[in-house]
Formats: structure tokens, C-alpha cells, sequence
């Protein structure tokens, strides 16, 4: 049976057409099944019915034909979402005569429904003119059949060969950068692609290493000639991108690597495919969203040097108006090869939210959508419609569709210029209550970011990054110098510097760590307490940058519990004794840091009393506890619908922490996504939070929204997501909230 399925299943998937998928399917079907008839019947949303589409054994009329959704055997079946066996269907209480196909000949019945994501796109059924309920072997080949084509027919919905697809097509991916663009589509894929290189030799290796020299110069000197192009629209964090990849063409183990492949004979394309690769599988096995994403960047790069291997300078298009750019790989280059005033949205088909073109698209106000499943010929020059606040990318809309989201795209840019007029004002809320807004800041190489407008710090200071971008650790000076610059840009404003934070998730390239679950292994504070050499410089190079500024804390990650907190504060202690004696014999104060923890282990929430004493402040890293309360990796496609931080758990988790810490008098912030979240920072501050940590490009939408709420207005709708059973309550009941405010283009293009 197996092997009939592997048929079957290959035969649909290389079909040239659904419906020439779905007819090979019900014969090949009857065939294995030696049964009489198989039908597909699929979901049409639109019509609200389940339509004929394809059958082996009835009448199919010219016309299409159905049942209407939950009426009938096969309306049963989609509403149960599972099998139904009936060995004489037309005495079955749900039985519905569909005259003209000539069903009243068949008596058994087999349906079970084609599922895919918890969406039921249709039911396949198999009858039998015989009085019989099918046995287990033929439920499980017709439910195991089921699951693969589930997959099939998804593609298919995504490809726009759907029967409910009636005006224009609808596509659904990943919201990278909010916004809403109308314009023409352009098909772009003018970049090599690492994959296609195949294993090769060279005849001259000297030759080959200067081919390669020359395409590392050219591509460094883009790099640097989109630094500057975007120097005046961009911060100095974001700008940074560009000097990662300069810092990764200049790296000398990559180099090392690269030219010691082709002094081993391998043609330029082919050291470059497989160094590239092996460096990115480092970053994709990273647990950390943010660090594994940064696999593309290197992948970007490698694709850089194999365009220069073949071209010598970039050649330019002449847009003569806006467009939408489509692209299988979003760039940091590809962005900027099409003028500001004439990229009006991207959608690639790969890709995520946190990659560097995604923050770029962000940084730069350009409407991103990422993970589209599109057919390039198919959408190449027809009028489209990106929504970058659900995600979706529509292809010739109706007019009327087409009317309202050019309404909504006038009211978007007229919002966004009201927001901006009042990012350097304080953040409070509409009845004068003052909230702190924090930056979530060090996700770059370059630690010379700007300070931004409107904020009232760093809530956050990742120093993880530059440890994964050298080949050892990095000394304790070059860590000095490295937290100088930071603390020099935010003179007068607090700095949390959050320590290492690294472990068996985000293996460093030059400590290798092999684990069977590093989600729940080997990271954090139990690293670096398991190398208190490691901690113990990393702790005097932030003492030593701070003199002469005070205003670092530091912020410990991944504590568990207070054996943990105590060894670090002891090993604190040490690195402050230390460097506070150098510093005295110099003629210089030590300002003693305030210490904080990461509340993101579940386990740590039942000791928030016995904080108190040992720490000066904590930090929600909401991130981390959602997944783990929920026991869920984010980051993992098939469980990504449980990731829910608006979860009552979640919800209950976050008011324990406050409601704990304001008895115990100890300061408490939020620097994980929620913060950010227009309705995450409503919930939050109608919690009691005060305190809010995000990034760059919600600060100035979350300070208008709270100016225009009142914190009892806030309070009512915490208390109702404290009341509530289900998730989706609480996300239908804040965005209610926030229409009733006037404040729906925070969160989406339309209602």
C-alpha cells in the first residue's frame, strides 16, 4: 500500500493543473482502493459550499455542483474534521441527494477531511455499491492520502488555483514591515543562487585566487557605497548591517578559508559555496530568532561574491514609477538598487521578519511581506496590493478592494506624519500618567548606535553579537572600548547591558557545543557561570567602561533560581572590588551598578520575594516566557499557532510579576516583543508596567497611542484579558478597544 501511495502522490504533485491533479487522483485512487467511485470535493469560502471538483464513478455535470457548508455526508465530515465509514450512507440522517450525478447507486461511504493547518480545504470520499463499511486498512491509506494532498492542495490555494479565487488573487505570508502600497509588480531574480553552484576544479589556482580577491574588493566596495547612499534615511544601528558584512569580507578565517579551497584545487564559485554554507549552518542551528536569521546574511554575501565573479560593476534600471518588487531572496542590495521614491513595497518568496532586508524594509518605511508562495509569470506586471500589516500580497483586485486600500494607504500616510510630530514629546498617557520607553538596542556589529529620538534609554543592551562575529573571545579591553562607545552615546540616560546571554542554542564558532535539546540546555547565566573567566571579564570590561559615565546596569539572563543569582552577584562583587581598587589608585569613582534579572524561566516566578534584597530592578523578557510557559519553540513552523503571547496564562504570569513587584517595591520593566506590540504595551501598562523596552520603529506609534488612552481606560482592559478563557478573546476584545479609540491603523490596514 505504501508504494501505491508514493504513486499516487507523485503522480498529483507533477500534474500540470489542480483539477488535472485532482482527476489523476480520484483514478489512481479507485485503482488502489479497487473501489467504484472517489470524489474531491473542495471548500469554496466564497460560496460557502463544497464543490464537485473532481470524481471517479459520478455523473459531473457541466455546471459546477454542491453541497452547502454542513449539510450532507460531506458537510458532516469537514464539520467533525474527521472520517465518517457509513455502510449505507442514503439511510444516514445527513444523507443529501445531489440529483444528476448519480449517487443513489452507491450505499457505503468513506469521507475524510483534507486538512491543512487547521483549515479543512475539502473532504475525499470513496463509495461503494455494496452494502459495507470500509476496514481499517482502507480508513488508513484514505487518511494518510488525505495528509499529503492537504499539502498539495495548500500549494495550490497559494499558487491562486482555487475555485473561491474569483476576483484576482489573494496571497498570504509573513508581515516583515507594516504599511500598504498599490503599483505595479516587478519580477526581479537577477542574483546567482549558492545552490545551483556545482563542484568544480580549477587549472589555475593563482588566477582563481585573484578572481576571487577582486570579487571580495568589488563587493566591499558596494557595501560601502550603500552605507553612504542610505547615511542620511538610516540610524546608525541599522547602517551597521552594512558594516557586518564589511566586517565578514574581512574576516580573517573566512578569507583563510576561501583561498585555502582553491588552493586546493576548487574553482572560486565552488570554496565559495561551500565555505558560505558551512558558516551559515552555524547561525541556522541557532535557537535564538534574531541569530538564526543571520544564516541568510551570510548566504546574502556569498551570493554577492558569485555575482562578482561575474559581473564587474551593477547595472541600474530606469523606473519611470513606483513598484512593487518581487524577488525570490530579499537584499540589503536588491533594496537598494531601486530608488526610495520609486520601491513602494517588497514581497520575496524566502525569507523572515528578522532578517536584514526585513529590518532594512522597516528602518527605511518600506511595506515588506516575506514567504510568499507566488508563481513569478504569473504576477509580473499586473496591478497588486501589498498589506504589510496581515501579510497579504493581492494580485488585480476588484475596484472595489483596489478603492479601499488606496483610501486606507491616504489615511496610513497622514497617520504616520501626525505620529512623528510628537516623538520628542514625553511618553504618558492621556490622563498625564508617565511611561518610560526604553530601546532594545545591540543587534548589530556596530556599537556606535545614535541616540534616538523620544526614548529614555537603553532598556536593553544585547552584547551577544560581537562574541559570534571573532574567531576567540573577545579580550577584556576590546569589551571596554566596545561598552565605552555605548555608554558615551546615552550620556545621561541608563544603559542596561545585558550579560552573555549565549550557550548551547548559539554556539560560538570557535567553542563548539553538541546537545540534544538546546532549547532547554546549556545557555545563559549557566554558561557563563560554568566559565566564571569568561563572566569575570565580560563583568570588569562593563565596571571599567562606566567610570566617569554611570549609567550602566547590568541585567542577567536565563536565572532560574537564586543559587544561580547569588554565585553571579558573588562573582559581581569580585569584578566590582577589583576594578573599584585599579580605579581609586587612579584617582577615579567606581559607581556601584544596580543588578537585574531576566524574568523568563517560569520557575523563578514563585520567588519573586526573595528578590527582594539580592537585585534593584527585573526585566520581563516575554519572548522566553511565553514559549516556555506555553512549552513551545516560536521558531518552529508547525507549533508556531501555539506561540501565543496574549495567551491567559501568559496574561496571569505578567500581572503575578507586577502586581509582586510593586509590593516589593522593586522596579520592573517589559524589553520582549509584547512591549512594542500596540496591543501588548495597552495591556501592559493597564497591568501598572510603567516601563516599556522596544525597538526603534515602535516607539514613536506606541507614545501616540498611550497619549490618547487613559490608564483607567487601560486597567478595564487588562482586567477583562484577566478574565478571559481564550487568546482570541483577548486579541478580539483590544482591537475593539483600540477601533473605539480611533486608533485602528495602529495594528492593521482596515476592519
Amino acid at each position: 500500500m505504501l508504494t501505491q501511495l508514493r504513486e499516487i502522490v507523485e503522480k498529483v504533485a507533477t500534474a500540470p493543473s489542480l483539477l488535472d491533479a485532482l482527476e489523476q487522483l480520484v483514478i489512481s485512487t479507485c485503482k488502489a482502493m479497487k473501489t467504484e467511485c472517489c470524489s474531491v470535493y473542495i471548500a469554496d469560502q466564497q460560496r460557502q459550499r463544497f464543490t464537485l471538483m473532481a470524481t471517479k464513478g459520478l455523473r459531473k455535470p457541466h455546471r459546477h455542483v454542491g453541497l452547502p457548508f454542513g449539510q450532507g455526508l460531506v458537510g458532516l465530515v469537514a464539520d467533525r474534521a474527521e472520517p465518517i465509514n457509513v455502510a449505507d450512507a442514503r439511510h444516514h440522517p445527513h444523507f443529501k441527494h445531489l440529483p444528476g450525478i448519480g449517487e443513489e447507486s452507491f450505499s457505503s461511504f468513506f469521507g475524510t477531511p483534507i486538512i491543512h493547518q487547521r483549515q479543512v480545504l475539502g473532504v475525499l470520499v470513496i463509495q461503494q455499491r455494496e452494502q459495507r463499511e470500509f476496514d481499517e486498512s482502507e480508513e488508513s491509506f484514505m487518511v494518510t492520502l488525505a495528509a499529503q494532498l492537504a499539502v498539495l492542495l495548500a500549494h495550490a490555494k497559494a499558487q491562486g488555483m482555487w475555485p473561491d479565487q474569483h476576483n484576482g488573487l489573494h496571497l498570504v505570508g509573513s508581515a516583515a514591515s507594516t504599511g500598504v502600497a498599490v503599483a505595479r509588480a516587478w519580477w526581479d531574480d537577477n542574483q546567482p543562487r549558492l545552490e545551483l553552484v556545482s563542484p568544480a576544479s580549477c587549472l589555475d589556482r593563482e588566477e582563481e585566487q585573484e578572481r576571487l580577491s577582486i570579487a571580495i574588493e568589488l563587493a566591499s566596495a558596494e557595501f560601502r557605497r550603500l552605507r553612504k547612499r542610505f547615511d542620511s534615511e538610516l540610524h546608525k544601528e541599522t547602517l551597521a548591517i552594512f558594516d557586518l558584512f564589511s566586517h565578514l569580507l574581512n574576516d580573517p578565517m573566512l578569507r583563510k578559508d576561501l583561498f585555502h579551497k582553491i588552493a586546493g584545487g576548487d574553482l572560486a564559485e565552488w570554496a565559495i559555496r561551500q565555505v558560505v554554507e558551512t558558516y551559515s549552518a552555524r547561525f541556522a542551528n541557532m535557537e535564538d530568532a534574531y541569530l538564526k536569521e543571520r544564516a541568510q546574511d551570510i548566504r546574502e554575501l556569498g551570493q554577492r561574491l558569485l555575482f562578482f565573479l561575474a559581473n564587474e560593476e551593477v547595472t541600474e534600471h530606469a523606473w519611470d514609477e513606483p513598484v512593487v518588487l518581487l524577488t525570490r531572496e530579499l537584499t540589503a542590495a536588491m533594496l537598494a538598487s531601486v530608488p526610495r521614491d520609486k520601491l513602494a513595497a517588497v514581497v520575496s518568496q524566502e525569507g523572515a521578519a528578522n532578517s536584514h532586508a526585513a529590518i532594512l524594509s522597516r528602518a527605511l518605511g518600506i511595506p515588506a511581506v516575506m514567504g510568499v508562495d507566488f508563481v513569478p509569470e504569473k504576477i509580473h506586471n499586473s496591478q497588486v496590493i501589498v498589506d504589510g500589516y496581515r501579510g497579504d500580497l493581492l494580485v488585480n483586485p476588484n475596484r472595489h478592494v483596489l478603492a479601499e486600500y488606496l483610501r486606507l494607504q491616504k489615511e496610513e500616510q497622514e497617520l504616520a506624519a501626525v505620529v512623528e510630530t510628537g516623538l520628542d514629546k514625553p511618553a504618558a498617557t492621556l490622563d498625564n500618567e508617565r511611561i518610560n520607553i526604553f530601546l532594545n538596542a545591540g543587534l548589530s556589529a556596530d556599537t556606535s548606535i545614535a541616540v534616538n529620538r523620544g526614548v529614555d534609554g537603553v532598556g536593553l543592551y544585547r552584547t551577544e553579537v560581537p562574541f559570534l562575529l571573532q574567531r576567540s573571545f573577545p579580550s577584556e579591553e576590546e569589551q571596554t572600548q566596545q561598552y565605552q562607545s555605548i555608554l558615551e552615546t546615552y550620556c545621561g540616560k541608563p544603559v542596561v547591558m545585558r550579560t552573555l546571554d549565549i550557550g548551547g542554542d548559539k554556539p560560538l564558532p570557535y567553542l563548539a557545543i553538541e546537545e540534544d535539546n538546546p532549547f532547554l540546555g546549556w545557555r545563559g547565566i549557566r554558561f557563563t557561570l560554568d566559565h566564571p573567566e569568561i563572566f569575570l571579564i565580560q563583568v570588569r570590561a562593563m565596571l571599567k567602561a562606566s567610570i566617569g559615565h554611570d549609567n550602566m546596569d547590568i541585567l542577567l539572563p536565563m536565572i532560574s533560581g537564586i543559587a544561580e543569582l547569588d554565585e553571579s552577584l558573588t562573582l559581581i562583587e569580585r569584578a566590582y572590588t577589583e576594578v573599584a581598587k585599579t580605579a581609586a589608585e587612579q584617582g577615579y569613582t567606581l559607581r556601584r551598578p544596580r543588578i537585574g534579572i531576566m524574568i523568563e524561566v517560569p520557575s523563578i516566578l514563585y520567588q519573586l520575594p526573595v528578590l527582594k534584597g539580592r537585585v534593584d530592578y527585573i526585566s520581563v523578557g516575554s519572548n522566553d516566557l511565553t514559549q516556555y510557559l506555553l512549552a513551545v519553540d516560536r521558531n518552529n513552523s508547525r507549533v508556531a499557532g501555539v506561540y501565543d503571547a496574549l495567551h491567559p496564562s501568559v496574561i496571569h504570569a505578567l500581572k503575578h510579576i507586577i502586581d509582586v513587584s510593586q509590593q516589593l517595591q522593586l522596579p520592573v520593566s517589559v524589553c520582549g516583543e509584547l512591549a512594542g506590540d500596540p496591543i501588548g504595551a495597552l495591556l501592559l501598562v493597564g497591568m501598572g508596567y510603567r516601563s516599556l523596552s522596544m525597538n526603534t520603529r515602535n516607539v514613536a506609534k506606541i507614545k501616540y497611542m498611550l497619549r490618547h488612552v487613559s490608564v483607567s481606560d487601560m486597567q478595564q482592559l487588562a482586567d477583562f484579558a484577566l478574565s478571559a478563557t481564550y487568546a482570541d478573546e483577548v486579541r478580539r476584545n483590544t482591537i475593539e478597544f483600540v477601533d473605539g479609540h480611533g486608533l485602528g491603523g495602529f495594528i492593521r490596514a482596515g476592519k
